[in-house]
């Protein structure tokens, strides 16, 4: 099994704000059309960012 690796924390901070943002867009805490609209996908994204920055070494 490869050794997973801590993700730097821009990009550890990057992934709680499109899954925080996500939520609150889910939940009709933020209106905006284009935020509501897309929160499934925002949420999505903050989890394949902390899986890439988990998988690859470096990041």
């Amino acid at each position: 099994m490869k050794k997973m690796n801590a993700p730097n924390q821009t990009l550890w901070l990057i992934a709680v704000v499109l899954g925080i943002v996500g939520l609150l867009g889910k939940f009709s805490v933020i209106s905006a059309a284009a935020i509501a609209g897309n929160a499934f996908w925002l949420v999505f994204a903050g989890f394949a960012v902390l899986a890439v920055a988990t998988a690859v070494k470096g990041m």
